[in-house]
């Protein structure tokens, strides 16, 4: 007899009274609600094959419930927990900040239901929680980041050389890949070509080609990477590794549009948009005489920099997540989203290495991770973090700026979070967390 495999369900527990409006947001969405009791610690169970999210429903209970709330999120670690708090509400008391820490995320009243939603499909494995801001493959939400896809949507139209700028590992192919994208070369080659890779003795030929018996080995004659890319774009990740012999023809390319093999003196027409990336200074490369000034000006039309990931602190959780999803689409791993401490970790590093650094974390965290939710030690932060504070004032005097700063945006917005959240261009749950972070308490300031 067949045994008929029960569709998978999508589950809120919901641990206090949901509003009328809540619950309808979500019941169309696709959620079931469960409303529970924390002091009976009735309602969590679910079927093995259901997607459950718990929520702690901080809003209209007292000192009694919240205590029940902390002994049940102790007793259930393993389900992933959302929480609600009235804006009110002492997030610096001990109890409170104990079931701030062991929840994905918190959000005050009123509700953004469409938010709220966001997270469980984004904590259920559906989506992320921030929608990308645009469909050109440059993920965030920060100011800098939405400075660069401006830009990149600008600049992408105009037949002109970009120079693109930025620290390693800050995604500078990611945007030469966008600006292909969104031009009218989208659907001819786009060719990445990293010049610090190349040999010394084979730049020229793999740039622009040779004829048989050019040197030594050249048994045929091979197409250059420019002319694979005809009609298209080439991108010269690190540009300034190329030799001066090789920096010569790629100006010539760029003044008059023709290249020649090396081994032949016949001149090619080639239609090619040439798009360059560097983590270099070019000008004091070329004050020192390791490039040239002329190429420098061709290629320095349009200049695109990139942030580095210390400056796009409202972007480090979202592309975290984005990461460990695209993980979890190809490989099987038990963990979903990331600890509060693991957030705040996430949040605190100076990240060297830059969203390649993140990349890489996030994925060997997801292989040792043994929970639902990858925690500090899987991400190998804590010892860098204990390092960090031990031996370097500037994390301290950048924690001090930043608490000054938004308890000066906090006095001329007279304690408005949604303005201050929105002169500071970030999200009102932000600013709640900076709060916790620095200890503002609202309800004292006011």
């Amino acid at each position: 007899m067949a045994v008929l495999r029960e569709e998978a369900r999508r589950c809120v527990v919901w641990f206090g009274q949901p509003a009328s409006e809540e619950r309808a947001g979500l019941a169309k969405a696709g959620w079931i609600i469960r409303v529970a009791d924390a002091g009976t610690q009735s309602g969590v169970g679910m079927r093995n094959n259901d997607t459950v999210v718990a929520l702690a429903d901080l809003r209209h209970g007292d000192s009694v419930s919240a205590q029940a709330m902390a002994r049940l999120m102790a007793d259930h670690p393993w389900l992933p927990w959302v929480a609600l708090i009235a804006p009110d509400m002492p997030t610096h008391d001990p109890l409170i900040d104990r079931i701030l820490e062991a929840s994905i995320e918190y959000f005050t009243t009123p509700v953004d239901v469409d938010r709220l939603l966001e997270s469980l499909a984004r904590i259920g494995g559906d989506q992320p929680l921030v929608a990308e801001p645009s469909d050109i493959g440059v993920t965030g939400r920060s100011a800098a980041i939405c400075t660069v896809v401006a830009s990149i949507r600008k600049y992408a139209p105009v037949e002109l050389p970009v120079l693109i700028t930025g620290e390693t590992g800050t995604g500078k192919e990611v945007a030469a890949r966008a600006l292909h994208g969104l031009s009218a070369r989208a659907d001819r080659p786009f060719a990445a070509i990293n010049c610090g890779a190349l040999p010394p003795n084979l730049v020229q030929s793999e740039l622009f080609g040779h004829e048989r018996g050019a040197f030594t080995g050249a048994n045929a004659r091979r197409i250059g990477h420019f002319e694979t890319a005809a009609g298209g774009t080439v991108f010269l990740d690190e540009v300034g590794d190329l030799p001066l012999d090789a920096q010569t023809s790629v100006l010539r390319f760029l003044q008059e549009g023709t290249l020649e093999r090396v081994g032949s003196s016949q001149l090619i027409k080639l239609d090619v948009r040439v798009l360059a990336a560097t983590h270099v200074d070019l000008e004091k490369a070329v004050e020192q005489g390791r490039f040239r000034e002329d190429l420098y000006y061709r290629l320095n039309v349009l200049r695109l920099r990139m942030p580095a990931l210390r400056e796009r602190e409202d972007d480090v959780v979202t592309l975290a997540q984005r990461f460990l999803d695209a993980f979890r689409e190809q490989h099987a791993s038990r963990a979903r989203s990331f600890s509060a401490a693991a957030r705040r970790a996430m949040l605190d590093f100076a990240w060297p290495g830059n969203v390649r650094e993140l990349l890489n974390r996030v994925q060997r965290a997801a292989v040792v991770a043994e929970d639902a939710l990858i925690s500090m030690d899987d991400l190998d932060l804590s010892d860098v973090l204990t390092k960090r504070s031990a031996h370097s004032s500037l994390g301290s005097t950048r924690v001090a700026a930043e608490r000054d700063a938004v308890m000066a945006c906090l006095r001329e917005s007279r304690f408005n979070v949604s303005e201050c959240a929105r002169r500071l261009k970030v999200s009102r749950v932000t600013i709640y967390r900076l709060c916790k972070k620095h200890q503002l308490a609202l309800d004292e300031l006011r």
